[in-house]
């Protein structure tokens, strides 16, 4: 519901066993028709000295043909970042599939 002298959204409010729509901005009030206020809360369970281990490193960016000047591997990741001015073209990064050696690449 919406104020309908301002175009706020109208906050529900209790008072006394009745509940009322009020605006928070210029305190316009209506009385709440067939509204129920429900409070939820959520209980987390108590995990203490749990530690999740994760036993692979999942990469999200695309493998592509390119030799790892460190390890001569013919694959790696790569993603591209404007490192430079907006007129200038992105720099690619690449990241080598098997020693993890990060290089960078210039148009």
């Amino acid at each position: 519901m919406f104020c309908k002298k301002c175009g706020s959204i109208l906050i529900p409010k209790r008072e006394n066993d009745k509940t009322f729509l009020e605006c928070p901005k210029c305190g316009y009030k209506e009385v709440a028709k067939s509204i129920e206020i429900k409070e939820k809360k959520e209980k987390k369970k108590a995990k203490e000295n749990e530690i999740e281990v994760v036993h692979e490193e999942h990469e999200a960016m695309p493998v592509v043909e390119a030799t790892c000047p460190k390890c001569g591997n013919d694959k790696a990741y790569f993603f591209t970042m404007q490192t430079r001015a907006a007129d200038e073209p992105e720099t690619r990064f690449y990241k080598c599939t098997k020693c993890k050696h990060t290089w960078r690449e210039y148009s």
